[in-house]
């Protein structure tokens, strides 16, 4: 009987010494696991940076090109106010040219009167 005892309590000691060696390597591999995620986080993180300054850059040299633009934008202003007199001063013409006709055909159309019963008037009957 102190043989089967003693053959149950190495056994329990190997099953023992066994799952320490599974906590173990649970262990390592839990520790692997984090390693590979904070290496992973840091290349996206990375990456992210990467895109986000490449971003930046383009919306610098957007502003750039802006600035650019805007010393052009007042030559255009300029362009633009010669063109609007041009056609001002041509419609000035236009004016000129028609106006006596055209308030001479406005009193005629004013004048000329010709006074008529309406259509929906019934004449009296006596």
């Amino acid at each position: 009987m102190a043989a089967q005892q003693s053959q149950g309590i190495q056994t329990l000691l190997e099953a023992e010494k066994e799952a320490a060696k599974i906590v173990q390597q649970a262990r390592q591999y839990r520790v692997q696991k984090l390693k590979d995620a904070r290496a992973e986080a840091s290349k996206e993180i990375e990456e992210y940076k990467r895109a986000k300054e490449q971003e930046f850059r383009a919306f610098e040299d957007s502003n750039i090109l802006h600035l650019q633009h805007a010393g052009n934008t007042s030559t255009t202003q300029a362009a633009l106010d010669k063109e609007t007199d041009a056609k001002l001063r041509e419609i000035d013409a236009v004016y000129q040219k028609k106006r006596d006709h055209v308030v001479k055909t406005l009193l005629e159309r004013a004048v000329l009167v010709q006074p008529e019963l309406h259509r929906n008037l019934k004449k009296p009957t006596a």
